[in-house]
Protein backbone atom coordinates (compact mmCIF):
# COMPACT_ATOMS: atom_id res chain seq x y z
CA UNK A 1 0.00 0.00 0.00
CA UNK A 2 1.26 3.47 -0.88
CA UNK A 3 1.69 6.06 1.82
CA UNK A 4 3.10 9.58 1.88
CA UNK A 5 5.63 10.85 4.42
CA UNK A 6 2.83 11.36 6.94
CA UNK A 7 1.79 7.71 6.65
CA UNK A 8 -1.53 8.51 4.95
CA UNK A 9 -2.88 6.89 1.80
CA UNK A 10 -4.11 9.13 -1.01
CA UNK A 11 -7.77 9.92 -0.63
CA UNK A 12 -10.51 10.44 -3.17
CA UNK A 13 -10.85 14.09 -4.18
CA UNK A 14 -14.09 15.84 -3.28
CA UNK A 15 -16.17 18.30 -5.34
CA UNK A 16 -15.00 21.17 -3.13
CA UNK A 17 -11.39 20.38 -4.18
CA UNK A 18 -11.93 21.53 -7.79
CA UNK A 19 -10.42 25.00 -7.30
CA UNK A 20 -7.44 23.69 -5.33
CA UNK A 21 -6.83 21.04 -8.02
CA UNK A 22 -6.83 23.74 -10.70
CA UNK A 23 -4.34 25.85 -8.76
CA UNK A 24 -2.14 22.82 -8.06
CA UNK A 25 -2.06 21.80 -11.75
CA UNK A 26 -1.13 25.32 -12.84
CA UNK A 27 1.66 25.53 -10.26
CA UNK A 28 2.95 22.02 -11.00
CA UNK A 29 2.99 22.32 -14.78
CA UNK A 30 3.90 25.98 -15.35
CA UNK A 31 7.62 25.17 -15.48
CA UNK A 32 6.99 23.14 -18.64
CA UNK A 33 5.47 26.02 -20.65
CA UNK A 34 8.84 27.36 -21.87
CA UNK A 35 10.11 23.82 -22.57
CA UNK A 36 7.07 22.92 -24.67
CA UNK A 37 6.37 26.43 -25.97
CA UNK A 38 2.75 25.50 -25.21
CA UNK A 39 0.42 25.15 -22.23
CA UNK A 40 0.28 21.59 -20.81
CA UNK A 41 -3.24 20.14 -20.89
CA UNK A 42 -3.54 19.66 -17.09
CA UNK A 43 -3.23 23.45 -16.71
CA UNK A 44 -6.47 23.96 -18.66
CA UNK A 45 -8.43 20.93 -17.45
CA UNK A 46 -11.92 21.34 -15.99
CA UNK A 47 -11.36 19.73 -12.59
CA UNK A 48 -14.99 20.17 -11.53
CA UNK A 49 -16.00 18.03 -14.52
CA UNK A 50 -13.17 15.53 -13.95
CA UNK A 51 -14.34 15.00 -10.38
CA UNK A 52 -17.62 13.74 -11.83
CA UNK A 53 -16.18 11.61 -14.62
CA UNK A 54 -12.72 10.38 -13.55
CA UNK A 55 -11.06 8.65 -10.62
CA UNK A 56 -9.34 11.60 -8.89
CA UNK A 57 -7.07 11.21 -5.86
CA UNK A 58 -5.14 13.64 -3.66
CA UNK A 59 -2.46 13.64 -1.00
CA UNK A 60 -3.46 16.07 1.75
CA UNK A 61 -1.45 17.68 4.50
CA UNK A 62 -2.01 20.56 6.88
CA UNK A 63 -0.73 22.83 4.09
CA UNK A 64 -3.39 21.61 1.64
CA UNK A 65 -3.26 19.32 -1.37
CA UNK A 66 0.35 18.35 -2.10
CA UNK A 67 -0.30 16.06 -5.06
CA UNK A 68 -3.11 14.90 -7.32
CA UNK A 69 -3.73 11.96 -9.61
CA UNK A 70 -6.38 11.74 -12.34
CA UNK A 71 -7.19 8.24 -13.65
CA UNK A 72 -9.50 7.32 -16.52
CA UNK A 73 -10.45 3.72 -17.43
CA UNK A 74 -10.05 3.22 -21.20
CA UNK A 75 -10.73 -0.13 -22.80
CA UNK A 76 -8.20 -2.62 -21.49
CA UNK A 77 -6.08 -0.22 -19.45
CA UNK A 78 -6.18 2.55 -16.88
CA UNK A 79 -4.94 5.91 -18.20
CA UNK A 80 -3.05 8.29 -15.94
CA UNK A 81 -4.46 11.55 -17.25
CA UNK A 82 -2.25 13.61 -14.95
CA UNK A 83 -0.08 13.61 -11.88
CA UNK A 84 0.58 16.99 -10.28
CA UNK A 85 2.91 17.67 -7.37
CA UNK A 86 3.07 21.05 -5.66
CA UNK A 87 6.45 22.62 -6.51
CA UNK A 88 7.03 23.23 -2.79
CA UNK A 89 6.69 19.46 -2.19
CA UNK A 90 8.70 18.16 -5.13
CA UNK A 91 11.52 15.86 -4.16
CA UNK A 92 9.49 14.26 -1.34
CA UNK A 93 8.47 11.24 -3.42
CA UNK A 94 4.82 12.24 -3.86
CA UNK A 95 4.93 11.65 -7.62
CA UNK A 96 6.28 8.15 -7.10
CA UNK A 97 3.63 7.55 -4.39
CA UNK A 98 0.91 8.57 -6.80
CA UNK A 99 2.29 6.21 -9.45
CA UNK A 100 2.19 3.39 -6.90
CA UNK A 101 -1.38 4.34 -6.04
CA UNK A 102 -2.29 4.27 -9.76
CA UNK A 103 -0.90 0.72 -9.94
CA UNK A 104 -2.97 -0.29 -6.91
CA UNK A 105 -6.10 1.27 -8.41
CA UNK A 106 -5.48 -0.48 -11.74
CA UNK A 107 -5.20 -3.82 -9.98
CA UNK A 108 -8.27 -3.09 -7.84
CA UNK A 109 -10.23 -2.33 -11.03
CA UNK A 110 -9.04 -5.53 -12.75
CA UNK A 111 -6.56 -4.00 -15.22
CA UNK A 112 -3.07 -5.30 -15.94
CA UNK A 113 -1.84 -2.21 -17.76
CA UNK A 114 -1.38 1.46 -16.97
CA UNK A 115 -0.83 4.05 -19.68
CA UNK A 116 0.13 7.69 -19.75
CA UNK A 117 1.42 10.24 -22.19
CA UNK A 118 3.77 13.18 -21.92
CA UNK A 119 5.18 15.81 -24.23
CA UNK A 120 8.16 14.59 -26.27
CA UNK A 121 10.12 17.65 -25.09
CA UNK A 122 9.81 16.66 -21.43
CA UNK A 123 13.07 14.70 -21.55
CA UNK A 124 13.42 14.44 -17.74
CA UNK A 125 9.96 12.92 -17.43
CA UNK A 126 10.58 10.49 -20.28
CA UNK A 127 13.85 9.31 -18.74
CA UNK A 128 12.21 8.98 -15.31
CA UNK A 129 9.36 6.84 -16.66
CA UNK A 130 11.82 4.58 -18.49
CA UNK A 131 13.87 4.12 -15.31
CA UNK A 132 10.64 3.24 -13.48
CA UNK A 133 9.93 0.40 -15.92
CA UNK A 134 7.59 2.10 -18.39
CA UNK A 135 7.80 1.35 -22.13
CA UNK A 136 7.50 3.99 -24.83
CA UNK A 137 4.82 2.89 -27.30
CA UNK A 138 4.63 5.59 -29.97
CA UNK A 139 4.56 9.32 -30.64
CA UNK A 140 1.55 11.30 -31.81
CA UNK A 141 0.85 14.85 -32.91
CA UNK A 142 -2.05 16.22 -30.85
CA UNK A 143 -2.92 19.78 -31.80
CA UNK A 144 0.11 21.98 -31.12
CA UNK A 145 1.80 19.28 -29.04
CA UNK A 146 3.83 16.20 -29.91
CA UNK A 147 3.26 13.54 -27.27
CA UNK A 148 4.74 10.15 -26.48
CA UNK A 149 2.61 7.32 -25.14
CA UNK A 150 3.90 4.99 -22.40
CA UNK A 151 2.64 1.69 -21.02
CA UNK A 152 3.36 -0.17 -17.81
CA UNK A 153 2.24 -3.79 -17.87
CA UNK A 154 2.04 -5.96 -14.77
CA UNK A 155 0.61 -9.22 -13.54
CA UNK A 156 -2.84 -8.94 -11.97
CA UNK A 157 -3.16 -9.95 -8.35
CA UNK A 158 -4.35 -13.56 -8.05
CA UNK A 159 -7.82 -13.78 -6.56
Amino acid sequence: MSRDASGKDPERARPEDATALTVLARRAYERFVPIMNAVPLPMTADYAALLGSADVWVMRSAAGIGASLVLVPQGGHLLIESIAVDPDRQGEGLGREMLHWALKRARDLGFNELRLYTNVLMHENRAWYKRAGWTELHEEQRGDKRIVHFAYRFQPVAQ
